[in-house]
């Protein structure tokens, strides 16, 4: 059946437009898909360099902390590429850690280079020769390109027997400038000096030496000195061997004229600067010479000089002279017998044990005689604070040992200082009242025992009562009949154990003394005592503890100013503050009692400021049981109330005389009852 052409027509028209239709929607999908694709690209690039902005502004940061500036960073993605020129392979390294620090290490790609190393610094060139005689040595560091058979050359030209060690080595550097002419200059010094050692830089030499003799030593400084080129720097240490010094002599003089050295000899340097020190010590002064040199008899020369000049020093005036371990001291008469012997004693007992000292003190004119200026004697002296001094003169070394072994025993070793020089040509039965001598100062708290040919004096302070009745029974029992002898001996209660036991009337009173040294005293308008009294607090607490349990009664007074209401309480207050201060410090006081009495009880006039300050006072009062003992004691006399305490005697009173054939003995006058 044949179709009909405008029909036909139709319909391929409308398949042609649905195949359009089809055609344009693929084209529709396909181009929203390359916009997709293409935005998609753009953010993956835009958020690559976001990322690979944040990488390198972290990583110039770490490297600007670090100082690491002249390293370049460039980021390609997550990549990480470091460039730049190093002036080390240290300073490489701290560049890719720091980076690494803020990148992984994976990431990071190394492009540094590293500056060529610099040229190796020359060495210091030092060339060392030592001679001894025909012997020479070699050795050091030398350019490589110096003649060093020249320098051997010229050593062999010194002597033909000498010989030459080379022990020098060589390094490939230019020599340096000076190098020649400090060669040159220290092969002369080789030359002059037989016995040297010569160090040689380019800049400095160094010659060691020993002379024969100090006029060699002085002749090769002189020469060497001379012979210096300009601009070179040089040390010259030339030594001359010691002399032999026989007698080792030193003479020391202290005269009109000054102080002064007429001969010096010493073993060390440190023996000359010790020596010169005392003579300066002693008044000498402008240039002193001391010889240093050998022959000295013994390690301690110094030591033996040293105490002679002093000792010389001490009398002001004389001469001492020493030879070999032989001391000599003379002085003028004009020097005090006591001080003399004293000196010599304390100079013996000084020197080493290797050193002889003989002293001479110049004869005594006819009118020191005649005035008895010259006197023969030996002290002992024991001083308040417990020294103790024995000086004069004893008849032998074994004596002086026997009298200083006794002291020691008796007053304790630091205490005691021995002086008492050695003289054999001393009076009959001087050993036995030397000894007796420290044996009574023993019996003196402080005193002084005076031992003289014709007589003893014993002179000092007792805590005895009966000091000088017994002192005197011991010398007329050890000296014998016919001896005269002195004593001035006082008694003094303080230092009786039995007359300072704490009984409650003893007790009151050393309080009572304290008080009237200074009184406690407290802040303005308070019960506070001030710092400055608790000195006077810790006294009297101290007294107290001694004392032991005792009925007290600490009053407190005031001045009159303000109300009586005020300061009797303020009083009252001030007395309980005393008490809780000695409670704090261990004293007993169950048995205390306190008051307050404010201005009742003046002991001065309240109209005047000096007044006022006496008024305002803390008393202590026994009370009780204790008031009565003390009470007690009073009426018997056991002790004395302090106004009641016996007056100094004077030295009549005590001086003790017994002479042969004598047929009465003086005694003090008996001590008053207490």
């Amino acid at each position: 059946m044949t179709e009909n052409p405008k029909s036909f027509t139709a319909g391929l028209q409308a398949r042609i437009a649905g195949v359009s239709g089809t055609r344009r929607a693929s084209l529709m999908m396909f181009a929203a898909f390359v916009l997709a694709a293409c935005l998609a690209v753009a953010a993956a690039s835009l958020a690559v360099r976001a990322i690979e902005f944040a990488v390198e502004r972290d990583a110039r940061e770490v490297l600007a902390e670090q100082s690491l500036d002249w390293a370049d960073v460039a980021t390609d993605g997550l990549l990480v590429t470091l460039s730049g020129e190093a002036q080390s392979e240290a300073a490489r390294f701290r560049a890719i850690s720091a980076v690494s620090s803020v990148v992984a290490p994976e990431r990071v790609i190394d492009a540094i280079t590293v500056a060529a190393s610099m040229e190796i610094a020359a060495p210091r060139f030092l060339l060392e020769i030592l001679r001894n005689g025909l012997d020479v040595s070699m050795i050091g560091l030398v350019p490589a390109d110096y003649e060093v058979d020249t320098i051997v050359t010229r050593i062999e030209g010194i002597d033909r027997e000498i010989s030459v060690v080379n022990m020098i080595e060589r390094a490939s550097h230019p020599v340096p400038e000076g190098w020649e002419q400090a060669v040159s200059y220290g092969l002369e010094a080789l030359v002059m000096v037989p016995s040297s050692k010569i160090s040689i830089a380019a800049d400095r030499v160094e010659v060691t030496g020993l002379a024969e003799s100090e006029r060699q030593r002085d002749e090769m400084r002189e020469k060497l000195t001379r012979a210096r080129p300009r601009g070179l720097v040089s040390t010259v240490n030339i030594s001359a061997p010691r002399p032999v010094i026989t007698p080792f002599t030193l003479r020391f003089v202290m005269d009109e004229a000054g102080a002064r050295f007429d001969a010096c000899s010493a073993d060390s340097t440190d023996a000359r600067a010790a020596i010169i020190s005392a003579a300066r010590a002693a008044g000498a002064t402008g240039v002193l010479s001391c010889t240093i040199g050998l022959g000295s008899p013994s390690p301690r020369w110094q030591a033996g000089a040293v105490e002679a000049i002093r000792a010389l020093a001490r009398v002001g005036a004389g001469t001492v002279t020493l030879a070999d371990a032989d001391i000599s001291l003379v002085v003028p008469n004009s020097v005090p017998l006591a001080e003399f012997d004293q000196t010599v004693g304390a100079l013996e007992t000084a020197l080493p044990d290797v050193f002889s000292l003989t002293a001479t003190r110049l004869p005594p004119s006819e009118e020191d005689l005649a005035r008895g200026e010259d006197v023969l004697e030996f002290v002992a002296s024991r001083s308040v604070e417990g020294s103790v001094i024995l000086r004069g003169r004893l008849t032998d070394e074994r004596l002086r040992d026997a009298v200083q072994s006794l002291a020691r025993a008796e007053f304790g070793l630091p205490s005691v200082m021995m002086t008492a020089r050695v003289d054999p040509d001393l009076p009959e039965g001087w050993p036995v009242r030397a000894l007796l001598a420290v044996d009574i100062l023993g019996q003196l708290e402080h005193g002084l025992i005076r031992v003289r040919p014709e007589r003893m004096d014993v002179t000092g302070v007792s805590g005895n009562a009966n000091a000088t009745d017994e002192i005197a029974r011991v010398l007329a029992d050890k000296l014998g009949q016919g001896a005269v002898f002195n004593l001035n001996v006082t008694y003094d209660e303080r230092f009786d154990p039995i007359a300072m036991q704490p009984t409650p009337g003893r007790c009151e009173r050393w309080i009572e003394e304290t008080l009237a040294v200074q009184q406690i005293t407290f802040d303005p308008g308070s019960a506070t005592i001030v710092a400055g009294a608790m000195g006077v607090v810790d006294e009297i607490a101290e007294i107290l503890r001694i004392c032991g349990r005792m009925e007290v009664e600490i009053g407190g007074h005031t001045d009159s100013q303000g109300r009586l209401e005020t300061n009797m309480r303020l009083s009252q207050q001030r007395a309980d503050a005393v008490k809780a201060a000695l409670v704090a410090r261990g004293v007993p006081v169950s048995e205390y009692e306190t008051r307050g009495y404010g201005p009742e009880f003046p002991i001065a006039d309240n109209g005047t400021a000096a007044g006022r300050e006496a008024n305002r006072r803390i008393e202590f009062k026994l009370i009780g049981a204790s008031a009565e003992a003390a009470r007690a004691e009073r009426e018997t006399g056991i002790v004395a109330e302090p106004e009641a305490q016996a007056a100094p005697r004077d030295e009549a009173d005590l001086v003790i005389t017994v002479s042969e054939g004598a047929g009465d003995t003086t005694r003090p006058r008996e001590r008053p009852e207490r």
